[in-house]
């Protein structure tokens, strides 16, 4: 049986070799990759939601690179940590699947996942997640209404993806673990000084959310020493900031042949409270 349910009726659907399918009838074809479409069209507010094709390339060539292995490492020792024998996990906003697939691993080596799945809006990302673990199940679909049963997941997964906290508290079980990954005050401040006359620093905040309490905030830094402008532009490109850098902003740092800088995460650990 799927983690997902249907996104039409939310009866459970049953994965085939081609298809999803619901008791219902309702039937979604898998791509040739093996990710599902369960974003209905009066859900789909673009014509092509999420990270384009160019955005989930270069995030997947930098991750890839082993640049962001200490928050997969984290990621995985609080899955570790968290997770019950069997486990169903969700990572809500998975991308090209980098951390969906780490932490799948390291459950897996110990029994501890029965079903995985990741969800994003992004097609483009998905075919990367889809090739890169395919024990996982991975769909099209929006973090604000996901295709999951309400109270059927362990262990949920978010980096840095948005907070649809009405949706996480419906589909965690009483007792299980939000893991929330939020940039750190000095989360790429190198790139910033490049980009911007006057960089800020992120807010750090600690936020008491209904429905969960805090189990910890767990910091996660590394320095990363950038060898090459395809590397550098790599970063520059699977960051918000490519939306929204002036023009000239970004010469400078394409001018670069080299970078280092500071990579900085704040992991907030939430158990799901009793209803």
């Amino acid at each position: 049986m799927s983690l997902f349910c249907c996104p039409l009726c939310a009866a459970p659907l049953t994965r085939n070799e081609k298809t999803y399918v619901c008791p219902g009838g309702h039937s979604f074809d898998r791509a040739r990759e093996g990710y599902v479409h369960l974003l209905p069209a009066n859900r789909k507010h673009a014509k092509d939601p999420g990270d384009d094709k160019a955005m989930a390339a270069a995030r997947n060539r930098f991750l890839s690179g082993g640049w962001y292995a200490p928050l997969q490492e984290a990621l995985c020792r609080l899955a570790l940590t968290h997770a019950p024998a069997g486990a169903a996990v969700l990572d809500a906003g998975c991308g090209e699947g980098y951390y969906t697939a780490g932490v799948y691993a390291a459950l897996a080596r110990t029994g501890q996942v029965g079903r995985m799945a990741g969800v994003d809006l992004s097609k483009p990302s998905l075919r990367w997640a889809a090739r890169r673990e395919r024990a996982v199940e991975f769909a099209v679909a929006s973090v604000y209404h996901l295709p999951v049963a309400g109270a059927s997941v362990d262990l949920l997964l978010n980096c840095f993806s948005p907070l649809a906290l009405d949706e996480f508290r419906r589909v965690l079980r009483p007792g299980g673990v939000y893991l929330y990954v939020v940039p750190a005050a000095r989360h790429l401040w190198e790139l910033k000084e490049v980009l911007y006359d006057h960089p800020y620093l992120n807010k750090e905040e600690n936020i008491p959310y209904e429905g969960f309490s805090y189990l910890d905030v767990v910091p996660v830094e590394t320095v990363l020493d950038l060898p090459d402008r395809d590397t550098i532009q790599d970063l520059f490109s699977m960051t918000p900031y490519r939306w929204k850098t002036p023009r000239a902003s970004v010469a400078r740092l394409e001018g670069l042949d080299r970078l280092r800088v500071t990579a900085s995460f704040r992991v907030h650990v939430f158990r799901r409270t009793p209803v």
